[in-house]
């Protein structure tokens, strides 16, 4: 710049001193809040001490260019701007260089509502989405820095003028984004930065282009999420996988770049090998066990146990859980290994069949009744099944639950063992000899026999008789008068007096007459031809058909 007496000299015309003229001064005060400047007028001039960048640094002789705002104020003094000399002095010269899209460097000079003011030479306006590609939060960290940045927009009869740093920075991009696409090939190990993360990944800022990083990709092991294993602003080498220079995508990995685990998976966890491992995932049909990272076998739920029915596997393992299984089996291809609990131990049905051979007596407690039978523990893990039929010799059981209830010690024999299946047949009425195969030394036809009423039906009702066994009184059999409903005449725990007037030892039946027991041996044998020579469709049903409705009733009830 020139000094005033260079300016002088040079100047062949007379300096004008009029408001809105830029003259050059001198510093001749620097006070707190001005500078007091000489500018050769009758009148020194004040400059607020706002326009210097700093006032602390200003010294007495320093020259500088100032305009004239007004010739005297009220105090005689005159009135000067130093910015506004500057600004007058850079706008034509701003207006050539920064055409609308132009480029210029400026210093960030303060925070404003929507953005930031830059001293480009002159005051203009960053708004706060042209800062960068994101819009910062912290705009504090700009002030006071200089970039370069892009003029959008310029009015001239304001004074003002609109810049952009992020179009500049996305041009900066665009060009490396597609010379990185020109060199980039499958193989290159590239530096990034996480730039986000999602559920299924991490997009990775390569400098100029972003690159998938699936979740598959980071871990030969199991990830849970993402931010697990990176997070946003780490810098991390990845390896490209493919580049589709077409859609602009770079797919990347991470786990690439060290060995597969699987390679070798057969000589680390050959089949029959004992191994330990943490269990990591419990699913409805099994549990993964983690055998090193990157390496996981599943445990299917039927290998938990020889014995035990598991409903889920959350029921003998859980998660975190250091367990030790063995190998059964491994498919490399598909990376998959499956592992078994219950091979550790030796299986309970293999010595089943020797253990308890068919005939052998055993006992128990009844650990659970079901509907056609009740269960009775063996052994911790070997259950026999008492079915309804083998229960009693001579009573209809239609539930267990007529016989037993859970937690009853039972004694019984042992009919049949099916390793394949996995059961045990037991019976309880094996025990007793069954008092049908003497039958004949029991009850004949005619004798004379007392009972307690058991059971009421519609057709007649049952007695109960010595050996255990069950009589049958038709309705027709009950009186001489006619009988409509027999709770008329009969009531359960009664006892009553018979006459056995049939013995059925194939279908395991006795009809039993209460009206026959004062019957002579002659009514008594006319009584037996008249029921033998009844047919179906007869008013007076016969005895075979009540054992028919007596079957039918006695389904479930």
């Amino acid at each position: 710049m020139l000094t005033m007496e260079e300016a002088l000299k040079q100047s062949t015309a007379p300096i004008r001193f009029a408001a809105g003229e830029i003259v050059a001064g001198r510093i001749i005060e620097v006070r707190p809040k001005e500078a007091l400047v000489d500018i050769g007028y009758k009148s020194e001039g004040t400059v607020p001490a706002a326009e210097f960048e700093d006032i602390k640094t200003v010294k007495v002789g320093d020259e500088v260019d100032v305009l004239i705002e007004k010739l005297e104020d009220k105090e005689g003094m005159v009135v000067l701007s130093k910015e506004k000399a500057e600004f007058k002095k850079n706008w034509e010269r701003i207006l050539t260089i920064c055409n609308e899209g132009g480029r210029i460097a400026g210093k960030v000079k303060s925070i404003v509502k929507g953005g930031l003011i830059v001293n480009i030479g002159v005051e203009a306006f960053l708004p706060s989405s042209q800062i960068d590609v994101m819009t910062p939060k912290n705009l504090a960290q700009f002030v006071g820095n200089t970039y370069d940045f892009k003029v959008v927009k310029i009015n001239q009869e304001r004074q003002n003028i609109v810049l952009s740093r992020r179009e500049l920075i996305e041009a900066e991009r665009t060009e490396r984004r597609q010379k990185l696409l020109a060199e980039m090939t499958p193989g290159d190990i590239r530096k990034g930065t996480v730039k986000n993360i999602t559920d299924f990944g991490a997009f990775i800022d390569l400098n100029g282009i972003d690159g998938l990083l699936h979740i598959t990709d980071m871990s030969w092991g199991r990830i849970a999420h993402p931010s697990d294993v990176l997070k946003v602003g780490q810098d991390i080498d990845v390896v490209v996988l493919d580049v589709n220079k077409e859609k602009e995508r770079v797919s990347l990995g991470l786990k690439q770049k060290m060995a597969n685990p699987w390679d070798q998976i057969e000589t680390k966890f050959p089949v029959g090998a004992k191994v330990k491992g943490k269990v990591v995932n419990l699913v409805p049909y099994g549990a993964f066990v983690e055998l090193e990272p990157g390496v996981e076998g599943l445990i299917h739920v039927t290998e938990l146990s020889w014995t035990k029915r598991v409903a889920k596997p959350g029921d003998m393992l859980k998660a975190g859980q250091e367990i030790e299984a063995i190998v059964l089996g491994i498919n490399r291809e598909e990376q998959k290994i499956s592992l078994g609990i219950r091979q550790l131990e030796a299986n309970p049905w293999d010595q089943a069949q020797e253990k308890y051979p068919t005939g052998t007596r055993v006992k128990g407690q009844i650990r659970n009744l079901t509907s056609y039978g009740a269960f009775i523990e063996l052994e911790e893990g070997l259950d026999g099944m008492i079915h309804v039929s083998d229960i009693s010799w001579t009573r209809k059981i239609n539930h267990p639950s007529e016989v037993f209830k859970k937690g009853d010690e039972v004694e019984a024999v042992v009919l049949e063992v099916d390793k394949a299946n996995q059961r045990i047949a037991v019976g309880v009425k094996q025990l007793a000899t069954d008092p049908w195969e003497t039958i004949d030394q029991l009850y004949k036809v005619g004798d004379l026999v007392t009972g307690n009423v058991t059971k009421l039906a519609s057709f007649g009702a049952f007695v109960g008789l010595q050996h255990e066994i069950d009589g049958l009184v038709h309705i027709s059999q009950i009186s001489e008068e006619r009988v409509d409903k027999i709770k008329n005449v009969l009531k359960p725990g009664q006892e009553v007096t018979a006459r056995v007037i049939k013995i059925d030892r194939s279908d395991r039946r006795i009809g039993l007459s209460i009206k026959a027991a004062n019957y002579s041996a002659e009514q008594l044998k006319a009584e037996q031809v008249a029921l033998d020579a009844l047919k179906p469709g007869e008013d007076l049903v016969a005895l075979q058909h009540a054992f028919d409705a007596a079957d039918e009733a006695a389904k479930p009830e």
